[in-house]
């Protein structure tokens, strides 16, 4: 695993020692950025579900001027919080250890909205993906002309509308779909 481009490009992340920890692919990530393109640097970001933080890293290295990164799990925490020190990124980072809905509330309640927010759930949890996009509704912490992208397996089929968020983009790499929403 490894930062594909930007600032750090080539510096190796840390990755999990537990299994229930499952970092997307660098090949995913960087058919990620390429559908993404530019990422303008007074972009806010929120890599929900975070991991190890490759995400959120990958956006701080091409020049997102502020990631929140937000897990439950004090491994994935520890792992972002190395794998940013390692970078020396972590000056645009904010670490958060929590649950992902109460986390999207609590940044509805502090009038912080994000042009993208990446969320990889457990892939099997299609309520927990559909919790998380309503609350991102609810709270509108998603601007005008963000993009929402949801990394999930290709068992789960998701809408093409859900709430008023709008499926613009589905690329499907072997077991795992990239979704993107705006």
């Amino acid at each position: 695993m490894r930062v594909i481009s930007g600032l750090r490009k080539g510096y190796r992340l840390k990755g999990p020692k537990s299994k229930s920890i499952r970092p997307t692919e660098d090949r995913i990530k960087e058919s990620l950025f390429n559908i993404l393109h530019y990422v303008d640097e007074e972009s806010l970001v929120l890599d929900l579900c975070a991991g190890t933080g490759s995400i959120g890293i990958e956006f701080l290295s091409r020049g997102a001027k502020k990631v929140y990164f937000v897990d439950r799990s004090r491994e994935s925490i520890q792992c972002i919080k190395e794998n940013l020190a390692h970078t020396r990124l972590d000056d645009g980072a904010e670490v958060i250890k929590g649950d992902a809905i109460k986390s999207i509330i609590n940044f509805g309640k502090r009038g912080i909205a994000f042009d993208y927010i990446f969320t990889d759930p457990p892939y099997e949890s299609v309520d927990l993906i559909y919790s998380i996009i309503e609350n991102i509704y609810k709270s509108r912490i998603l601007k005008e002309k963000g993009i929402l992208i949801i990394e999930h397996g290709k068992s789960i089929n998701l809408d093409a509308m859900i709430c008023d968020f709008k499926l613009i983009d589905f690329r499907q790499y072997k077991d795992t779909c990239l979704s993107f929403y705006i």
